[in-house]
């Protein structure tokens, strides 16, 4: 197959266009770089099937040749990144997609939406499954990638509706792993950043918020099996394991080896206080359920966060619990 994964030199993106390699296809990667890295997909390079092309998918889109698939990963997806970039988020998930949506229709190709665990806010209703409409503040900090993600939901489904585009939609639950930008503000990242080079972890709130983490290959299985089955509705990908902040910090000392100290601060205005997905869906339809336990993917993790840092790949991170 020919592939096109927009976002395809940021975290989730760039393992998921190795997975496309591996299995012997031609991936076409579009990415401005905004929040992306190409040293993600550097390694590349030299292969007769891969392609970069540096492209924001805001703008129009024009490939020559065909396309069997469109993967739309494109977007700013950790807090640190959506509220310095508000604008340019609302804009690549609203004309982004309209326009990976318009390319997918005039290739003829199966479309894939990334979307997120966002789109339910902070939930009233616990574990979430996708028939949950979410409880979302449009105007609070966190809308801008919130509604943009329903927006695009609802854009996807419009196209597959009007034009009977074949299209897929995944809700991606919290993700770990290598590649995880040091900097990216995610509560995996801040953590693991603040115990190797010494910090205090910082905790917001009494981090008794849960959230569920799952390792970056085993979304990578999910998005792949949901490729291969003919489905229009979300369909949540994620660990139904509920973890505590405060649980993952000490899980993160231990595996450091750094003091375990923690400092406490003010909760950031909509942070939901629970995160955990319904999987009964990936589970039924696609077979599929998580293999990677939080221990050993946190190991793998660490030892590239241990790599990174050395080389001075780092900035200065921000702790979030999205």
């Amino acid at each position: 197959m020919r592939v096109l994964v927009t976002g395809g030199a940021g975290f989730i993106g760039s393992h998921f266009t190795d997975r496309l390699l591996e299995e012997g296809h031609q991936v076409l990667v579009m990415d401005n770089l905004l929040t992306g890295n190409f040293s993600n997909i550097a390694q590349h390079q030299g292969n007769r099937k891969f392609e970069y092309i540096h492209h924001n998918v805001s703008n129009h889109i024009h490939l020559i040749g065909d396309i069997d698939w469109v993967i739309h990963f494109a977007s700013p997806a950790s807090p640190i990144d959506y509220l310095n970039l508000p604008i340019e988020t609302l804009k690549v998930n609203s004309l982004g997609t309209h326009n990976t949506l318009g390319l997918a229709l005039a290739k003829k190709s199966k479309y894939l939406l990334a979307s997120t665990s966002e789109v339910y806010g902070d939930p009233l209703l616990h574990p979430q499954p996708e028939t949950y409409w979410g409880n979302v503040n449009p105007i609070g900090p966190r809308g801008v990638y919130d509604e943009a993600k329903r927006f695009a939901e609802a854009l996807t489904m419009a196209y597959h509706k009007k034009h009977a585009l074949d299209t897929r939609i995944v809700r991606i639950f919290n993700c770990y792993g290598p590649r995880l930008r040091p900097d990216d503000g995610r509560v995996v990242s801040s953590f693991i950043k603040q115990a190797l080079t010494g910090q205090a972890l910082t905790v917001y709130g009494e981090g008794k918020q849960t959230r569920s983490f799952q390792f970056v290959s085993d979304l990578v299985d999910g998005i792949r099996k949901l490729m291969e089955v003919e489905y229009h509705e979300p369909v949540n990908i994620g660990n139904p394991e509920e973890r505590t902040v405060l649980e993952l910090a000490s899980l993160i000392t231990e595996l450091t080896g750094s003091p375990g100290e923690i400092k406490f601060e003010a909760l950031p205005v909509d942070d939901p206080q629970r995160r955990l997905p319904d999987i009964t869906r990936a589970k039924t339809l696609l077979g599929w359920s998580p293999k990677v336990d939080l221990r050993s993917g946190l190991t793998q993790t660490i030892e590239w966060y241990k790599s990174e840092l050395s080389s001075g790949g780092e900035k200065t991170a921000i702790a979030s619990h999205a």
